[in-house]
């Protein structure tokens, strides 16, 4: 286990080599564990079965709900992606990085097993500077917040190596997250895109770029 200062009052050269470090650990099938733009992360190579294993594990998830899933740019999500509706892409573009989590079909040809039924994939880009140099750095990684099942998620990388240990390889440690709403919800494999979850995203706003969103009905915690 190695924990790497990445915050504002560190060197370019030891983020850099944090990022480095992180990658590398990820294509060993290791977990890693980063800030987001919501909480601490732990996070492996969404192709991984072994990382997924681990994951699963260090979480200790035992249903089998389907993995999210973060990536760097829009273009890694949409080599994810089939059959993305003009609409639901420019919902993507129009609000990622940031905190919209979009539900798509997934490509029939990816070999991952993140769980769930396989056909959909849950997508989201995060605004945290670091997460996205990790994410650039590995390519597409299964991603929950940085808690055991149960417990409350980290804002700190105090919080996340108490709970998680030696289970993770590299720590991240780029100060406390801002407490912030969770994101935003939505299903893009039906026509309008439904509110899944509300979040930091009102539907006012999400509405200026598909103005037939359907909204939730009813609270919910999925």
């Amino acid at each position: 286990m190695r924990r790497v200062d990445c915050s504002s009052s560190a060197s370019q050269a030891e983020r850099t080599r944090g990022v480095e470090l992180a990658a590398a650990a990820a294509r060993r099938h290791q977990l890693i564990v980063f800030p987001t733009d919501t909480v601490y992360a732990v996070a492996c190579d969404a192709f991984s079965p072994i990382g997924i294993e681990r994951l699963n594990e260090a979480k200790g998830r035992l249903d089998q709900t389907a993995l999210p899933v973060m990536v760097g740019s829009v273009r890694a999500a949409k080599a994810l992606i089939r059959n993305l509706p003009p609409r639901a892409e420019a919902m993507i573009e129009g609000f990622w990085p940031g905190a919209l989590t979009a539900v798509c079909v997934a490509q029939a040809t990816l070999r991952w097993d993140l769980g769930g039924d396989g056909e959909h994939v849950t997508l989201r880009m995060p605004i945290h500077p670091l997460a996205l140099e990790v994410l650039q750095a590995v390519g597409p990684m299964a991603v929950v917040s940085a808690n055991r099942v149960g417990e409350a998620p980290p804002f700190d990388c105090d919080a996340a190596e108490q709970q998680l240990g030696d289970e993770v390889s590299i720590y991240l440690d780029a100060g406390p997250c801002i407490a912030t709403e969770p994101s935003t919800v939505v299903d893009l494999t039906v026509s309008p895109g439904r509110v899944l979850r509300r979040g930091a995203l009102s539907e006012e706003l999400l509405r200026s770029v598909e103005p037939d969103l359907e909204s939730l009905v009813g609270d919910r915690d999925d």
